[in-house]
């Protein structure tokens, strides 16, 4: 069970007694365990949605040198804003909008992640948010293509 619990630590970046909590609630089903943390998980996220973010980065990404995009993304501190999770969710939010070319942030935010399509951006950024226990935004973006 302890395999169990770190693969599923792994899988979804919860903490070992979410797992741990998630695998006895889902009677040592794996897949089960995983839809009980990402439920709680966006549970948490949405209680954090009205949490102000005065950090950030700008990410920026280029493609062939024909497809530039710009990203402004928000979190409460400078500590998250220069952690791993938060960077490459930055970044690869940005190789979202360079491929699906969304036309605002809610479209963007309502795609299907391209590297799982059984996410949405949204809920990406949810995943992050429960791992990190910040609030997450897109603020905005710019997307250019010659």
């Amino acid at each position: 069970m302890i395999g169990e619990i770190q693969k599923l630590r792994d899988t979804t970046g919860a903490g070992v007694m979410e797992c741990k909590r998630a695998f006895e609630e889902s009677g040592g089903d794996f897949d089960k365990a995983i839809k009980i943390i990402h439920e709680k998980g966006l549970l948490k996220a949405e209680r954090k949605k009205e949490r102000g973010t005065s950090a950030g980065l700008i990410e920026s990404y280029v493609h062939n040198e024909r497809v530039g995009v710009l990203i402004e993304i928000r979190c409460e501190t400078d500590f998250v804003a220069r952690a791993g999770d938060f960077r490459s969710l930055s970044h690869n939010i940005v190789m979202q909008i360079a491929a699906m070319n969304p036309i605002d942030v809610d479209s963007l935010l309502s795609q299907p992640y391209i590297k799982n399509e059984s996410l949405t951006v949204g809920d990406l950024i949810k995943t992050v948010i429960a791992k990190t226990g910040e609030n997450i935004k897109v603020e905005r973006f710019c997307r250019y293509e010659i």
